[in-house]
């Protein structure tokens, strides 16, 4: 016999296969030596009440031998001689898509504007410790895209957008850990990203695609409505007739291009707000219901919060358990903060954006990157008042809500540093309103949270892209430009590593049968 059942154990029985042997047996009726195997197939927390527990899904085969199932692995062709697809854009979509085409037997051809992993890491150092950007080189462009350096988080509500499971998978191949295909909100850690992502390029070159870094998209051109070409770093000409374009949200120039060939654009709801860090040992205690720290088979407490601010919704975004605020600028004269955990979750600090919805009526100019100009200022104002060099704007919690500038800063993981600023200078007046009500709900729920020993740094703004690039439903080919398949986040399509990777697999599909059909 083979069944499914749900079993609650304690953190402490939740290593020890003896005890969720029998409390599987128990929840089956049997005895526990009828158990000759069971799988973990989910694991979960519930903390919603004294104890917490584990919510552990299992496999179970009773009275009958354990057969392991077969694992299909990745096959991956050689396409050295393949047709040619190029991709602009190396983050979560770019490389799905190129790992995808490989399997169908087509030739990937990257476009990256920044550099690779590791010569990247200098330029994220440059920020951290001069305050200087490199507009191609930074937390948001790169080889992985804003997703290497930003967390690694893998949940995702998107489930009909395609197949998560096989996604997760393949990151496991790539050196993800095990562990992501059971966990219910399963996370990598930006200190294992990298490696993971180098291993998919490796694959990408052995299997004979190509891989420009320090290339940047400067312009399309067309004949007839039809793709022809690239045109790179401002004077290179590529013949191309097939082009991914998964840029990310933040790659404002292309929006710029686009609107430049006369392409159609769309404006899309986004978010913006700030991101508020605590100390990660009241946050488990807030979630854990303990008083001197948490049990140590429990991960550091997250907690994910929404509610409705007349008429706007004001919600917890990308929160990062035993994490660090991170800058996410991609010009020298802007604030964006962003966070990430590393693989423990061991950070003392807690961060979450917390961002509220951007009406149309909140945005002063008109067209679809009225969006992106509404981000701009907000941007800009919060690196002049903090001050230069990527210092940060900041104000203690409880004094933001109340409306008191805060004499002091309490520690923050923020590396290159936070000035103390009343942040209702920064942010738009509907936003700090929205947030300061939102933070006083939020307290009534989470009892500790609104509290002056938490530190609240803006600007949280590149939540998701402001910007749709439309795309026929059947073809995924914008509906001006045969040939041009709008991808991943920057085309408003995802909304984070999952659902990116998801999306760049299914615009690689799309290639595939067009190339097919067209020969």
């Amino acid at each position: 016999m083979q069944t499914i059942c749900d079993i609650y154990v304690s953190p402490e029985q939740v290593q020890d296969e003896a005890a969720i042997r029998t409390a599987a047996a128990r929840k089956l009726g049997i005895s526990p030596s009828r158990i000759a195997h069971f799988s973990l197939l989910r694991r979960s927390i519930d903390a919603r009440k004294k104890p917490v527990r584990y919510l552990l899904r299992l496999q179970v085969w009773a009275d009958e031998a354990f057969e392991p199932p077969r694992r299909e692995e990745a096959v991956f062709r050689q396409v050295q001689q393949a047709r040619e697809v190029m991709i602009a854009g190396m983050g979560p979509a770019g490389l799905f898509a190129a790992l995808r085409l490989i399997q169908l037997g087509l030739k990937p051809v990257i476009i990256e504007r920044g550099k690779a992993v590791r010569e990247r890491r200098r330029d994220l150092a440059n920020i951290t410790r001069r305050g200087v950007v490199n507009p191609n080189s930074n937390y948001c462009f790169g080889e992985g895209g804003a997703g290497t350096f930003s967390d690694g988080k893998l949940y995702t509500r998107s489930t009909k957008r395609g197949d998560t499971r096989r996604v997760l998978e393949m990151l496991v191949h790539f050196g993800a850990t095990p562990e992501i295909l059971i966990d219910a909100h399963p996370h990598i850690g930006t200190n294992k990203l990298p490696g993971i992502i180098e291993r998919m390029r490796q694959q990408i070159l052995e299997c004979g695609g190509e891989i420009l870094f320090n290339t940047h998209l400067s312009g399309l051109k067309t004949r007839q409505g039809q793709l022809s070409g690239l045109v790179l770093n401002g004077h290179t000409h590529l013949p191309c007739t097939h082009l991914i374009l998964a840029t990310g949200h933040s790659a404002r120039d292309v929006f710029d291009l686009l609107e430049r060939q006369q392409l159609r654009l769309e404006s899309k709801p986004f978010a913006l707000g700030v991101r508020v860090e605590h100390p990660q040992a009241l946050i488990d205690e807030i979630q854990y219901h303990c008083q001197g720290g948490r049990h140590p088979n429990l991960p550091a407490a997250s907690y994910s919060l929404v509610r409705q601010v007349q008429g706007r919704g004001v919600y917890s975004f990308c929160m990062c358990p035993g994490g660090i605020i991170c800058p996410a600028a991609t010009q020298n004269d802007e604030i964006v903060v962003n966070g990430w955990s590393p693989s423990k979750r061991n950070s003392p600090y807690a961060n979450s954006g917390i961002v509220v919805e951007v009406k149309p009526a909140d945005l002063q100019e008109a067209g679809p990157l009225a969006g992106v100009a509404y981000q701009r200022v907000v941007e800009q104002r919060a690196f002049q008042l903090g001050g230069g060099k990527q210092v940060a704007p900041a104000q203690r919690l409880a004094d933001f809500v109340e409306g008191i500038a805060s004499s002091s800063l309490p520690a923050c993981s923020y590396l290159p540093g936070i000035q103390a600023v009343e942040l209702k200078a920064v942010l738009p007046a509907e936003i700090c309103e929205a947030l300061r009500q939102g933070f006083r709900l939020f307290g009534r729920s989470l009892k500790g949270y609104l509290t002056n020993e938490a530190v609240v740094v803006a600007v949280e703004s590149r939540t998701s892209s402001p910007v749709r690039i439309p795309r026929d439903a059947r073809t995924l080919m914008h509906p001006q430009l045969t040939g041009l398949y709008p991808c991943g986040e920057g085309a408003g399509y995802a909304g984070g590593i999952m659902s990116a990777a998801i999306d760049g697999e299914k615009c690689a599909l799309a290639v595939a049968a067009q190339v097919q059909a067209t020969g």
